[in-house]
C-alpha cells in the first residue's frame, strides 16, 4: 500500500523581502541633547542644579517670600530681645514660628528676612561680574589665540599683570573715595555698581588664558584650514568655525566663577567694602556676628551654612556640568 502524500508546500513560509520590512526611523541627537542625557546620569550635579535654581527664585521673588513668611528685614523686634543679655529670648537665636531663623541680636531684626534679601545682593553681584568676565575674557583670549604674534603679546601680558594686581585691597580703597552718588545711584547701589565692575574687571584674565589655549589648540584643526583655503575671513573663521567650539569651556567656566564671585562679594562684605547698611548682605551678617558669636553662634551658623551651601551647589553643577560637555577631559 502506497504512503498517502502530503502537500507541503502550504506548511513551507513564504520568504519575506527586506523591502517588505517597514525601516525604523534613525532619529540623530545634538551635542546639547547628548550633553542633557550625560547630566541626566550625574545625580549629584542634578541636585546642585535643583538647589542653585531655587536660589535663583528666591533671589527673584524674595519680596513675596518675607511677605508670607518672615518680616520687614529692616523692621526691629527689640522685644524679641533680653534687655538684660542683648541676645534673643529663647533658645536657638529666638527660633520661633514667627522668625523661622531667628533674630539679630541687640536689635531684633528677622534673620530669615535678611538670608532672603542677601540672596540677592550675592547672586545680582555674582552673575553680573561673571557676565562681565566671560564677555571680556572669551573676546579677548580668542583673539590672542587666533591673531598671535603681538596681538596675542600684549593682550597675555595684560593678563599677567592683573593677575598679579591686588585685587582685594584695591576694591577696598576704591570704594572708600567713591561718591554716596553716582551715575544716577544712591547708596547700596553706587557700591553695587563698583563690586561688579571690579570683580568682573580682575576676573575676565582666568578665562581669558582658557579661552586662549583652546582656540590655539583649535585654529590649526582640519575644518579651519578647509575654510581658510575656500576663502573665508578671518571674522568668519573666528565666528563660525571657532566660537561653536568654544561654548562648551566658556559656559563651564561660568558656572565655575560664579561661586567665586560669591565669597568675593562676601568677602568684601565682611570687610566693610560691601553694601551699605542696612542693606542685608550675607558677609556683613558674618562681620556682625563676630563680637557675639560666644552668647549667639546661631547668628553666625545661618549666614555661613547659607554661603557653604550656594557655593557648593553652583561647584557640584558646573563639575557636572564640565563631565556632560567634555566626558573625554574628565
Amino acid at each position: 500500500m502506497t504512503a498517502p502524500q502530503h502537500d507541503t508546500s502550504a506548511e513551507t513560509p513564504a520568504p519575506v523581502s527586506v523591502a517588505d520590512v517597514p525601516a525604523k526611523a534613525i532619529e540623530g541627537r545634538s551635542p546639547g541633547r547628548i550633553a542633557w542625557m550625560r547630566l541626566k546620569r550625574d545625580k549629584v550635579a542634578l541636585t546642585g542644579g535643583v538647589v542653585v535654581i531655587l536660589l535663583i527664585l528666591v533671589a527673584v521673588f524674595a519680596p513675596l517670600i518675607v511677605g508670607l513668611l518672615g518680616h520687614d528685614p529692616n523692621e526691629f523686634h527689640e522685644d524679641m530681645i533680653d534687655p538684660d543679655l542683648g541676645t534673643p529670648l529663647g533658645s536657638f537665636g529666638g527660633i520661633s514660628s514667627d522668625f523661622l531663623l531667628g533674630v539679630e541680636p541687640t536689635n531684633g531684626r528677622d534673620v530669615f528676612s535678611r538670608i532672603v534679601y542677601g540672596a540677592r545682593i550675592s547672586l545680582v553681584v555674582a552673575f553680573l561680574a561673571a557676565f562681565v568676565s566671560v564677555v571680556l575674557g572669551s573676546l579677548l583670549g580668542a583673539l590672542a589665540g587666533f591673531l598671535g604674534g603681538w596681538v596675542d603679546a600684549v593682550i597675555s601680558r595684560v593678563m599677567d599683570l592683573l593677575l598679579a594686581f591686588p585685587q582685594l585691597l584695591f576694591t577696598i580703597a576704591l570704594v572708600s573715595v567713591v561718591p554716596n552718588s553716582l551715575w544716577g545711584f544712591e547708596g547700596s547701589g553706587v557700591r553695587m555698581g563698583v563690586l561688579i565692575v571690579v570683580i568682573g574687571f580682575f576676573g575676565w584674565p582666568y578665562i581669558g588664558r582658557i579661552v586662549r589655549g583652546q582656540t590655539i589648540s583649535l585654529r590649526e584643526r582640519e575644518y579651519v584650514e578647509a575654510a581658510r583655503s575656500l576663502g573665508a575671513g578671518r571674522g568668519y573663521i573666528l565666528i563660525k568655525e571657532l566660537l561653536p567650539n568654544l561654548i562648551a569651556p566658556i559656559l563651564v567656566y561660568s558656572t565655575l566663577i560664579i561661586p567665586t564671585n560669591i565669597l568675593t562679594e562676601a568677602a568684601l562684605s565682611f570687610l566693610g567694602a560691601g553694601v551699605k547698611p542696612p542693606t542685608a548682605s550675607w558677609g556683613k551678617m558674618l562681620s556682625d556676628a563676630v563680637p557675639i558669636y560666644q552668647d549667639d553662634p546661631m547668628y553666625m551658623v545661618v549666614p555661613g551654612i547659607t554661603i557653604f551651601i550656594t557655593v557648593l551647589a553652583f561647584n557640584l553643577f558646573g563639575d557636572g556640568l564640565r563631565d556632560a560637555l567634555d566626558p573625554k577631559g574628565s
